[in-house]
């Protein structure tokens, strides 16, 4: 983890870690609400026959909010990847690459770069998410928005089925009585350890949607031609360990993610903004 942080910072400065910040800005937003919503929604149907939730019917609600959150997830992941990946890709082209002709890789001209044995492949230009976007729309569809959909389908919807029932269980054990409300530390604290623990539960998952949402490929990068071919070539390649790549980064932005969703979620600072915004005087 270090070590790609110096590296990062060496070759493309520090803002270099900010790649794909106005994509998360843009599209988390709704994500995040149409999965603790679509929560709320299969856990208050699911649990309409009086008896309380069961672990079951819990992991079945957060199964159906990990299948909705995916209309904004793919996307956002694909163009995240691309903007993240486009730095690491201008700092290998200010090297010097031999290659065979049978190494190159053909992808979208605008989203690759071409090599030629003993030259320097020319810097592409910058592109902006929505330049991205457009480009992919152009040549590809709305399917090219979604490219990696199975990958992020296996990854979103056991994250869910992780996340959702282990944080209301833990959050349970800091209400001081069944009917009062836990305290927001607790919230906070119960986020954290329910999304770290499920987001390195589906680690492998998340590598495996990753590598097939990179459209640019460097000179000695494997390509793939689906979920299966990506997993059986990692394995092969570079064995069961690499499914964990990224697990701690993945970890430590995970969880005050969730920690820090979860406490404005129940403490009801959406309902607070509904209630006092011109929108509720014209409802009113």
């Amino acid at each position: 983890m270090m070590d790609c942080l110096v590296k990062t910072v060496r070759s493309e400065g520090y803002f270099g870690m900010y790649r794909g910040a106005a994509v998360n800005l843009t599209l988390v937003t709704p994500e995040k609400a149409i999965k603790l919503a679509a929560n709320d929604f299969f856990r208050q149907h699911l649990g309409k026959d009086g008896k309380g939730l069961t672990v079951f019917k819990e992991m079945l609600a957060g199964c159906g909010a990990g299948m909705c959150q995916v209309i904004v997830t793919t996307p956002m992941e694909m163009l995240k990847i691309q903007l993240q990946d486009a730095g690491r890709l201008v700092a290998q082209q200010q090297k010097p690459v031999m290659m065979s002709p049978t190494k190159l890789v053909a992808t979208n001209t605008m989203l690759s770069r071409s090599y030629n044995s003993c030259t320097v492949a020319s810097s592409p230009r910058a592109m902006s998410a929505t330049q991205i976007a457009m480009e992919l729309l152009r040549t590809q569809g709305v399917q090219g928005l979604y490219k990696g959909l199975g990958a992020t389908l296996i990854r979103d919807v056991p994250f869910s089925m992780v996340y959702f029932p282990l944080f209301a269980n833990l959050n349970r054990l800091g209400k001081p009585a069944p009917e009062e409300s836990s305290p927001f530390y607790w919230a906070f604290l119960s986020g954290c350890a329910a999304g770290s623990t499920a987001a390195v539960a589906v680690n492998p998952c998340d590598v495996v949607k990753t590598r097939l949402q990179s459209l640019n490929k460097g000179s000695s990068e494997e390509t793939y031609s689906g979920v299966v071919d990506c997993i059986s070539k990692i394995m092969r390649k570079e064995g069961p360990s690499a499914f964990l790549k990224g697990a701690g980064c993945r970890a430590l932005v995970i969880a005050p993610l969730f920690g820090i969703a979860q406490v404005m979620y129940f403490v009801g600072v959406g309902e607070y903004i509904v209630d006092n915004s011109p929108l509720s005087v014209l409802s009113a």
